[in-house]
């Protein structure tokens, strides 16, 4: 436990966060530097931030999320910066709309990386122990206020707030074939007692199941017959600030196939699979499949692509990605040394299903604190997320939101098209889940505005506000956008005449212009490269070097450029539907006297209490229709 603390005020806290996950550790670490005396009460210190599953952070959506929660001044981005041992910017043969930075991590670096951040943080201390139940008090309107929690040693901690952030301990029960063992983890023992805590304060809660391959010994794998998947050439990185580096050198991930042998082996284990023979009950995730739903849901498929992703740089140690299995270990290795280049293949662990609990997050607010208990917020798996990158999402808000809640602030709540941040809380908050969420581009109406390269741009001056972001990387982020909107301009007025660009254009086979344009009319064409055109016009290449004008700026200018009529368009779609989340709805409406809704209207509506006309407008079993009788009667 970090030092400086006096026996008096040794178990007072603002905020105290239970849970040393990804989001556990954003909120900690959020609530600390806004100047919060913050805990973070965890099982493990060894472990905070552990990559439990895959090695990577990013990928198509979550990518877009890791940029953003840089944007608002948290700090998964920069750990991941660090950690990095090979980079990809994945889809780039898309519209920009859909490129996603993707990193590999040394996993056990980057959590080393997250314990040093949250040891040297002011105001933030770390207990390692286990939260066994909260404590409430009732509040002057008959509900209840969580002023603190109870430890399995025996401690008792008081705060102002609590964020939840227990991720697959609460009730962990972990299966492999016919072997099943309470845990959180692989090697952590499960969190008993916080859920029925809840449930006794009126909290609905239910099961849900995740799964992770085997992990294997890079040394008895051979290589040389499987094809190698290198990084970028020329790899980016994901933070905003000047506090990282993009990757210099990289480690390759190797790609594989199963087979039809391979998926005989596999399904002569059906009848001993937790999956299959009623011992799970949890709802799994559909788009991260464990391999036996894939011969199911895909029976006629001869082949499923599998990748070798090494887990650090000082380690053997190699995560088979598709590959998640809870199938009886010996039919596991069976299996994977039918593939090619594994025939020899020695697995330092097989892979494992795993049970939790989680709440139903319509039972949250859009700042994430809980409707039912004051002060209480919910954030990662609890609320029915998957992935490292939404956890840390949900971590933030809540750790930002904790303090302003404490401190009689409004709470910040990003828009559906302000953020994919937006999306996912709302998604959360206002249509629930039936399995696992998680974030995809299609989830977000608002694409084209919630790009990963403008994340700073969108939301950085709201870090500012919070006071998350400041200092250098302010003044950094300022320097930036006036960059942008200079080569913008410059772009706007510069003339470029038929013979300055005709040897351009020739070269690369592009059809020739018949009179001169300006910059900004040829850089809007979609096969012209405005970077190409900093080297080859000569005005050009004067004022990017003299403005000082990096890479990342005109690539910024670029996109804004082209995609300028999308943008706009985009632009005024959001508008016109904020008008409906501008109508507000009273907290104690009650629904079932308005006749003219639907009776499953009246139903949903009651049930998750809308705040707005825009957020009722999007839950399931709403229609239209309702949303007209809502309008003539909260419109006026």
């Amino acid at each position: 436990m970090a030092a400086n603390q006096s026996n008096s005020n040794l178990y007072e806290y603002d905020v105290i966060v239970v849970g040393g996950g990804h989001a556990g550790c954003e909120a900690a670490s959020a609530a600390a530097r806004l100047g919060a005396k913050t805990l973070l009460l965890t099982m493990d210190m060894t472990k905070l931030a552990s990559m439990s599953c895959n090695p990577a952070v990013g990928g198509v959506a979550k990518g877009q999320i890791v940029r953003e929660i840089d944007a608002l001044g948290g700090r998964m981005a920069v750990i991941t910066d660090k950690s990095t041992i090979q980079f990809r910017m994945l889809n780039r043969s898309k519209g920009a709309a859909m490129w996603s930075p993707r990193a590999q991590c040394d996993k056990e670096l980057f959590s080393r990386l997250w314990r040093r951040e949250l040891e040297n943080t002011p105001n933030l201390f770390i207990w390692q122990d286990t939260a066994v139940n909260l404590r409430y008090e009732a509040t002057a309107e008959g509900k209840s206020r969580v002023v603190g929690l109870r430890t399995k040693m025996g401690v008792e901690f008081n705060a102002k707030a609590i964020v939840l952030t227990a991720g697959t301990f609460l009730g962990g029960l972990m299966h492999c074939g016919e072997c099943s063992a309470e845990g959180g983890r692989a090697g952590d023992s499960a969190a008993l007692g916080i859920t029925e805590s809840l449930i006794e304060q009126g909290f609905e809660a239910g099961r849900m199941k995740t799964g992770t391959p085997a992990r294997i010994d890079g040394r008895t794998i051979d290589f040389s017959q499987m094809e190698m998947q290198e990084g970028d050439e020329e790899p980016s990185k994901f933070s905003f600030s000047t506090d990282t580096q993009a990757v210099k050198e990289q480690k390759p991930c190797y790609l594989v196939y199963t087979s039809v042998d391979v998926h005989s082996t596999l399904r002569e284990g059906f009848d001993r699979s937790p999956l299959f023979n009623g011992t799970i009950h949890g709802i799994g995730p559909r788009y991260c499949p464990s391999i036996e739903d894939k011969l199911r849901t895909f029976a006629d498929k001869e082949q499923h692509q599998l990748f070798l992703e090494p887990e650090g740089w000082d380690t053997n140690e190699y995560y088979i990605n598709g590959f998640s299995s809870s199938l009886p270990q010996e039919i596991q290795l069976t299996a994977l040394r039918q593939i090619k280049g594994m025939e020899s293949v020695h697995i330092y662990r097989p892979g494992y299903a795993i049970e939790y609990d989680y709440f139903p997050p319509t039972q949250l607010k859009h700042s994430m604190e809980t409707k039912l208990v004051e002060n209480l917020f919910f954030a990662g798996q609890i609320n029915g997320t998957t992935g490292y990158e939404e956890a840390a999402a949900q971590g933030l808000m809540a750790g930002i939101n904790a303090v302003r809640k404490m401190r009689g602030q409004e709470a910040i709540v990003l828009q559906r098209d302000q953020a994919y941040i937006g999306v996912l809380i709302d998604d959360l908050v206002t249509k629930g889940v039936d399995e696992p969420y998680r974030m995809f581009t299609s989830r977000a109406e608002y694409r084209i505005l919630l790009r990963q390269d403008n994340a700073d741009l969108r939301l950085t001056p709201i870090g500012h506000e919070i006071g998350l972001v400041k200092g250098e990387n302010w003044e950094k982020f300022v320097e930036k956008k006036s960059l942008v909107e200079s080569l913008i301009s410059f772009a706007t007025e510069q003339s470029v005449k038929i013979s300055e660009i005709e040897g351009y254009l020739k070269r690369n086979n592009f059809e020739p212009i018949s009179q001169g344009r300006k910059l900004y009319a040829i850089v809007a064409r979609n096969e012209i490269s405005f970077l190409e055109l900093a080297e080859e016009l000569p005005k050009v290449k004067r004022f990017v070097e003299l403005q000082g004008i990096t890479r990342e700026i005109i690539e910024q200018a670029e996109i804004q450029i082209k995609y300028k009529g999308y943008i706009e368009r985009e632009k005024l779609l959001a508008e016109k539907l904020r008008r409906l989340e501008n109508i507000a709805i009273p907290a104690d409406f009650d629904f079932t006297q308005m006749n003219a809704l639907t009776i499953e209207a009246r139903q949903k509506l009651n049930k998750i209490r809308p705040v707005t006309i825009g957020q009722a407008s999007r839950i399931p079993g709403v229609s239209p229709a309702d949303i007209n009788v809502m309008l003539i009667k909260f419109g006026r």
